[in-house]
């Protein structure tokens, strides 16, 4: 058997529709080569995963490892610098080639950039391939110029005129193995992190992912454009942290969808959410200082609140102790599951930065943490949208009511009860603004505000007016 090849898995834990590990069988298939697969657990990473999502990763791996067996291979699992354990390996096996898929932010090009002049020049031949966007950042451009673009709807009509590929490479069945394995460290444990709830709502892994997609498209995707913004209503596809860590591709989730029995405005309002990825993703490779450096430069001057005050604040948001129900219940959703809706979402990131006047790098670094699905493009493009400082991003005047955003998209309070318990005897209006209640109905509730249930940080008329104050001066 010839020199063999190695997959460098990272960023695309999954077999299906790997372009990676389509290119190195493509190879091998006509030099006879066994295939190596390997992941690297990188402790020098400029960005390491939050405590979620390497908990979702590590059971990923696990998943990928076993799929890898049942066709005749393995997960090679070394620890250490990338580009000094990659080179190791190559030398070691005398392998005639290293493939894996790109990644697009900064420090990654960077080091993929030093690996591949490492390889070469030992006479390796190293190749990447896209197997986590749809479009290469680079490939759609706005007319005027040339350049990338800088609002999303010109975007995705631009990718759609440009025509998306819906063809998907199938997994293989089998894969050549070597003769003998390569020595390899143990799978990382996954440990769920403190804090955190039931979790069992979740199954890591490419076949998770794949029966995600499945229920989605079979039966919540039904009512999605209407139903999205409900955090009470199953109509979220919960396909994000399987996107996290490549589970998933997003061309089968395109596919997927294109060809399923849908209405136009359900399937076009869903693929136009893939098409946000895209965006962010376009928007990382362009920015590559997107993590600490806002898009537009004249809200560099924002005087964000510091000190003790603002610690003291920024700790009851991150615990969903603000006194707004709305807010509380997405971030203590986040800590219980790892998840939070995207609606409140952006409610919880408006509170933060337009409220309570905290940096929007603050609570972006807390949902990194925190989220399974913490994602280098969407998290960190998300923040920057709903400050105001990011591509495409909310006019500054529009800073969201917690309490009109919970009696419009959660009008029962059935979310909000979920997450907070402690209000579940109120009804209406008093479920998003419970110190509006009299005393008798708080009673009647058996809610002690202050002791059961905080009082709000600060009265929303009172920081909506300091906040406009603060944005129109910077316009």
């Amino acid at each position: 058997m010839s020199q063999p090849i190695i997959v460098w898995f990272r960023q695309d834990l999954r077999l299906d529709d790997n372009m990676a590990l389509a290119g190195a069988l493509s190879a091998a298939k006509d030099s006879g080569a066994a295939i190596l697969p390997v992941f690297i657990d990188d402790k020098n990473i400029a960005r390491q995963p939050g405590r979620m999502s390497l908990w979702w990763r590590n059971q990923a791996l696990q998943v990928l490892d076993q799929r890898l067996r049942e066709r005749g291979a393995q997960l090679i699992i070394r620890e250490g610098d990338g580009e000094t354990q990659i080179a190791q390996l190559a030398e070691e096996t005398k392998a005639q080639a290293v493939f894996w898929s790109r990644q697009y932010d900064g420090p990654s090009i960077a080091r993929d950039k030093q690996i591949k002049a490492r390889l070469r020049d030992a006479g390796v031949e190293a190749e990447s391939f896209n197997s986590l966007v749809l479009f290469e950042p680079w490939a759609v451009k706005s007319k005027t110029g040339g350049t990338n673009f800088k609002v999303f709807s010109p975007f995705w009509r631009a990718c759609q005129a440009h025509g998306i590929d819906d063809g998907v490479w199938d997994a293989p069945a089998n894969l050549p193995a070597p003769q003998t394995w390569p020595n390899s460290a143990p799978l990382p444990p996954a440990i769920a992190p403190e804090g955190t709830g039931d979790l069992s709502q979740w199954q890591a892994g490419e076949d998770g992912a794949r029966k995600v997609l499945r229920r989605f498209i079979d039966h919540n995707i039904h009512g999605y454009a209407a139903d999205r913004d409900f955090p009470c209503k199953p109509a979220s596809s919960r396909l994000s942290p399987h996107l996290r860590w490549g589970e998933i591709s997003p061309r089968r989730i395109f596919a997927e969808a294109r060809q399923a029995e849908l209405n136009d405005k359900d399937r076009n309002k869903f693929l136009a959410e893939l098409g946000w990825r895209e965006f962010s993703y376009q928007i990382l490779f362009h920015n590559p200082d997107l993590e600490t450096t806002g898009l537009q430069a004249k809200f560099d001057a924002f005087p964000w609140r510091e000190g003790e005050d603002a610690d003291r604040d920024f700790e009851a948001w991150k615990a969903g102790k603000t006194g707004y129900p709305i807010v509380d219940a997405g971030m203590r959703e986040l800590r219980e599951t790892g998840f939070m809706h995207n609606r409140v979402r952006m409610v919880a990131a408006s509170f933060l930065i337009k409220h309570l006047l905290i940096d929007w790098r603050r609570g972006e670094q807390w949902f990194w943490e925190c989220l399974a699905d913490a994602d280098p493009a969407n998290n960190t493009a998300s923040w920057q949208w709903v400050a105001g400082c990011g591509a495409d991003a909310a006019p500054y005047f529009r800073i969201f009511n917690p309490i009109i955003q919970g009696l419009k998209f959660d009008p029962e309070g059935a979310y909000t009860k979920t997450f907070i318990p402690e209000i579940k005897g109120l009804m209406g209006k008093h479920v998003f603004a419970p110190w509006e209640a009299k005393p008798e109905d708080l009673a009647a509730a058996g809610l002690d505000l202050g002791t059961d249930y905080p009082h709000p940080l600060v009265r929303h008329e009172i920081a909506r007016d300091r906040a406009l104050a603060i944005f129109k001066s910077l316009q």
